[in-house]
């Protein structure tokens, strides 16, 4: 979870275009997959934020790696990091699912096939509809 203070929201957008700059190699190769409606037809964001709580003077978020609002779907790219914060990714997701948002994790070696890949992103995206 990340907060800030809510006089400081420019915070978030900057870390998140910050992060759009310097996207990983596996979040790349997602990103040429997903961008311009390549997949399906459906819109996606790249590390957007979403704002899950706003609590007086503090906003609770996450930058999601991938993001469809059409589709409340967030993907996001687990690399060797993602071994560590397990704890913290299941509560992302719990809160995120509170929200009525579906969190599809991908890992980054799941990236070396694309068309299991596709499946995979297929039949979440035909279990939301």
């Amino acid at each position: 979870m990340s907060r800030i203070p809510y006089s400081n929201y420019r915070q978030i957008i900057l870390l998140a275009r910050n992060l759009r700059k310097n996207l990983t190699p596996s979040e790349k190769l997602l990103w040429d997959m997903l961008r311009r409606k390549n997949l399906y037809g459906y819109r996606f964001l790249r590390q957007h934020p979403i704002v899950y709580r706003i609590d007086r003077q503090w906003i609770d978020f996450y930058i999601a790696d991938f993001y469809s609002r059409e589709l409340s779907l967030v993907i996001e790219v687990d690399g060797p990091v993602h071994l560590k914060q397990r704890e913290y990714d299941i509560e992302r997701d719990s809160k995120l699912s509170d929200k009525g948002i579906f969190v599809l994790r991908i890992k980054n070696e799941e990236l070396e096939d694309k068309g299991s890949l596709i499946m995979k992103i297929n039949e979440t995206i035909n279990a939301l509809k």
